[in-house]
Formats: C-alpha cells, structure tokens, sequence
C-alpha cells in the first residue's frame, strides 16, 4: 500500500488525490477525504489536514505521506474525544508524544511499509527542531526530549542540558512506562505522571543529586522565561497561556505547548485523572486552585455590537435569497401547509345560536329552560413564537463552512419572514483589543490579581445581521468569519435580546463548528462558562438548539443538538429541525 513511496515528485491535486485513495483504504472509511491546510497537522471527523507545507527544497512527499500515516494512526486507533477535552498546554502535549508513538506502532505491525514514511517523518522534525533549538524554552526542550527517548533517539550536543538530563533520569522509569501505554487514558495519564515527577523535581522534594549526573543545574533557574507573579497567567493544568499557542506536529513538541516551570507546573489540571495513577504516592500533592466556573472578562467597555440591519447589497441579497429559496422552497411548502393544517380549532360552548353542542343534548332533554345548548367555532393560530439564529464566526469557520452558515441564515429567515415568524439573526466573535491590552498592562503593574478573569485582551465582535421587526434581510450579505469564538458570552448576549423580545416561546439556534475559544483564555473555564449559560437560559424558558457544524462538539454543551456531517445538508437538516419545533404545540 505504500508503493506510494515513488510519488516524490508528484504535485497538486493528482497528489492530494493518491493521499486520499491511500487514507480511504488505510483507515476503510469510503468518504475520508485528505486536505492541505496551515492549520494542519489535525483529524476530523471524514477529513484529515496534513501540514500546508511547500513540496520542494526540505520537504519531500515522503514527509507528507510520513505526516498521513501519522494521522491515519490517530484516526484508527486513538480516542481523540479524550484529547480534544484537554485543554491546551504541556500535559496535552506531552500526552499527545506519548500517544503518537504508541498508535504509529500499532500501523507499523499493520502496514510495515509506513517504515519508511514515519521514519522521513521523524527526520524532518529533529530537522525542524535543531534549527529552532536555542529559541526554544525549557519545558518545549523537555517535551522534545521524552519524545527522543520514546523513539529511542539520539539527542545532539546541542540539545542536552544537566537539568533536562536530570529531569529525565528522574523519569526514567516512568519513560519506560508509558513507551507501553496501551490506550489512549493511558498515555494521559502517563504524561501526568512524568509532569507530576518533574514538578517535584524542580520544587526540590526530590534531591537531583541522587541522580548520577554531573555538575547539576538549578532547576529555579530555567524558569527565568516564566515569571511567577502573573499567576494568573497559569492555565488550569499549571502551565502558562500563550496567544501565539499553536498545534505543533509531531516531533515539533516544543514549538507551541505551555510553560513548564517550577512553580506553574504546580497547579493541578481540573479534569486530571484520579490521584492513584496521576503520580507516586510518596510525592507531595501538588498545590491547586479552583478556576471560575464563568469566563470573566477583564472589561466589556471595549466590546463592539455593531448593527447591519438593511446595510446590505439589495442586488447581492436578492441573488443569496435566489439561492436560499432553491434549497429551501419545497420545506418551505411543507411547512405552510402543516401550520395551516395544525391551525387550533376551538370552541366556544354555552352559547344561545349557533350549532348544536352535541354534549349539551342530554342537559337540554333533562333541564326544563336550559337555553344555551350550542356551540360557535372559533379558529386561533396559537403560534407566538420568536427565533434567533446565532451564528459562530470564528477563523475555523472560513471558506465552505461560513458560505452555507450564511446560505443557511439566509433560507431561514426568508421563511420565517414570509410565515410571519419574528426572527433575528446575529453573529460573535472576539479580537484583540490594543486598549484591553494597555489596560491589562497597567493592573498587573498596579499588582491587581486578575486570576478571576478569563478574557483579558480581547474584545468581542458581535453583529446584528437582522434584528426583530426588520422586514430587510440584505444585511446577511455581511455574514463572514472573524477570530476566535467565546460561545458562553456571546450564548448570553443573544438570549438576552430574545428574552425582551415579547413572545409566547422563544428559539434560539446556534450554529458552531468547535469548542469556545479565546486567545487568552482558560478552555476549561470556557467550557465551563458555556454549560452553565446554557442551563441559565433554559431556565428562563427559551429553547435552545445546538447545530454542529462538522463537529460534535455540540452535544458536550446542547441537551438539544443536531450534528451536521456533510456541509451540503446543513439547509436542509436545520431547516427540518425548525420546522419541528414550529409545529410542536
């Protein structure tokens, strides 16, 4: 399968094509695609991103297919559910070395010819990581290390250290460990274990010296990267958050995970495994602290709302419109015809004319001057009902996914409009804020504790595409995509609108494609902040429905969720929960 090792020198689209005839096949999934991104190395669900990396001069297609057997290999045989809830940081990093090497030994035993591929793989990035090596900080180069040893690769001169080989040695048995990690909670909780060890090491409960090395470093000292009075700072599982945090690819550990220091590493990760096999007994627990359950944001003066109602190109709208009704006009009929249908008849029963009330006959025989036996019908629509769409901007909504999200929007509206439906429709993201910046800036020189806040650079982004009673939808034209995505603030912003809007039911249906994010923010606070917002505003009595776009993600927040799997059937599967819940009574 892998004589694919002869396309070196092939290019474009007939490359991207063989990558996908050889994933389909490794992973016996028929619809798996293969796609280049910048985002990449990554899996989702149908689709895997390799690493949009020019095929040329340091990079030949055998890294490429190195980089898809990789993926298949997660694909296959790793729980990525359990990786995806971790928040980002050095223990998902570290966790993630662990799994990547188990899992590839399970695709060699399977397919020996990915020898090869995954060894060009590794050659690339201890390639990529000596060239970046002295840039790099001391928790990045231990993360790189463990993933050397797993390997059972040799480090250069250039990349050893006394601490790292003392952190190391400490570690060794727990190395060896995890090198047999059988499963996915496995390798978690192997990479808790070391980080777990580690920590002691560099708080001093465990003595360096007992560890044959040399002249020993002071493990205070490679910390001096990291300062400690920006707790803050910190993320949940110790480590420090940083903006420009990104994925790394496999053997690139150290290029984007979290600080390991001393102090940070000190903190225990919320949703870390149970006591007994997170770390050695014999070792003092780590020190914790409780993050907020809800994002805070350090400031909302900054926070832009801006309202496109009507703004829109009257000749781009009609053409969207156009486009909207042909995917939508037949579920648009059926619905009509079903509220027609569904109208409420009632009646008005007691009544001196109209028809006879045939449950009145036996009082009217048996009550001499019973005069009020008929009955007058009397038909109501009963149908009071408000909807708001709320629709996830983020930069990972870009290209086909924003495009139907806004054909989506625009097919909606247009039916509830014409049904006479109160409807809105509105879009969040956030950005970074240079004054949100200063001012953080200015309290942590002030020697503010900013641990209760978890958005403090970043301003929200939030559009009103159609607000309630607004008969001009062009401004969904304006329907695009911005930076991160803060789904608690932005949930809680829109249902507030929809609560004062006077109806007998309210909707609210959010369209998103992954889990809340910020630039700055903890995601287990983010995660946390959305589940109970989603509990607040059930409370208060408004419908809420989860569409995720290509992703699950929804049903960890949602009780009230459709997953979209195929982005062609996002109208029409939304539309038919619409309609669903229009007709309940």
């Amino acid at each position: 399968m892998h004589a694919a090792h002869g396309m070196r020198e092939s290019r474009g689209f007939e490359f991207e094509s063989a990558l996908g005839k050889i994933a389909r096949v490794l992973t016996g999934q028929y619809g798996v695609s293969v796609v280049f991104s910048p985002e990449g190395p990554r899996v989702e669900r149908g689709r895997i991103v390799i690493p949009d990396y020019p095929v040329g001069e340091g990079l030949s297609t055998d890294v490429l297919v190195g980089y898809l057997d990789l993926l298949v290999a997660r694909a296959r045989y790793s729980e990525l559910n359990r990786f995806e809830a971790l928040p980002r940081g050095v223990t998902a990093q570290l966790a993630q070395v662990i799994e990547d090497r188990r899992v590839c030994v399970q695709l060699l035993d399977a397919y020996p010819g990915a020898h090869w591929f995954i060894g060009k793989l590794r050659e690339h990035a201890a390639t990529r990581t000596q060239q970046r090596w002295r840039t790099l900080r001391w928790r990045d180069r231990f993360v790189c290390r463990v993933e050397r040893a797993l390997w059972n690769e040799t480090a250069s001169a250039a990349e050893t250290s006394q601490s790292l080989s003392a952190a190391l040695l400490a570690s060794q048995d727990l190395l060896t460990a995890a090198s047999q990690s059988a499963s996915s909670a496995a390798s978690i909780a192997a990479a808790q274990v070391i980080l777990a060890r580690v920590r002691a090491l560099s708080a001093g409960d465990v003595n360096p010296m007992m560890f044959s090395v040399g002249t020993a470093e002071d493990l205070d000292d490679v910390t001096s990267d990291a300062p400690v009075d920006a707790f803050d700072a910190f993320e949940s599982d110790g480590t420090r958050a940083d903006p420009n945090d990104a994925a790394s690819p496999p053997g690139e550990a150290g290029a984007g995970s979290a600080a390991l220091d001393g102090v940070g590493m000190g903190h225990a990760m919320a949703d870390a495994e149970p006591a007994a096999t997170r770390a050695d007994n014999t070792l003092p627990a780590p020190r914790t602290w409780t993050p907020p359950r809800l994002s805070i944001p350090l400031a909302t003066e900054f926070d832009v709302v801006n309202d496109q109602t009507g703004l829109g190109d009257p000749a781009e709208w009609h053409t969207l419109r156009a486009a909207a009704r042909a995917e939508t006009a037949q579920l648009k009929a059926r619905l009509e015809r079903a509220l027609s249908a569904d109208e409420r008849t009632r009646w008005r029963r007691e009544q001196e004319r109209g028809e006879i009330d045939r449950t009145a006959l036996a009082r009217l025989a048996t009550t001499p001057g019973y005069r009020t036996p008929f009955r007058i019908r009397r038909a109501t629509r009963g149908r009071d009902v408000a909807v708001t769409l709320l629709i996830d901007r983020s930069g990972s909504m870009a290209g086909r996914k924003i495009e139907l999200a806004r054909l989506c929007a625009a097919a909606l509206a247009d039916v509830l409009t014409q049904l006479g439906f109160a409807c809105e429709v509105l879009g969040y993201s956030s950005i970074e804020s240079p004054q949100m910046q200063q001012l953080c800036a200015r309290q942590r020189a002030a020697g503010v504790d900013l641990r209760r806040y978890n958005r403090l650079v970043e301003r929200l982004d939030l559009q009103i595409y159609k607000r309630f009673g607004a008969p001009d939808l062009s401004g969904l034209t304006g329907i695009d995509c911005g930076h991160e995505n803060p789904d608690g603030e932005a949930l809680a912003w829109a249902a507030t609108r929809l609560a004062d809007h006077p109806a007998e039911r309210r909707i609210l249906m959010v369209f998103s494609d992954g889990y809340p994010a910020t630039g700055d923010g903890d995601p287990l606070v983010l995660r946390s902040d959305l589940r109970e917002r989603v509990a607040a505003i059930q409370k208060r009595g408004i419908e809420l429905v989860g569409v995720g776009v290509l992703t699950d993600a929804v049903e960890a927040f949602y009780p009230h969720n459709v997953v979209v799997s195929r982005l062609a059937e996002l109208p029409s599967t939304v539309f038919a929960v619409l309609s669903a819940m229009l007709l309940k009574r």
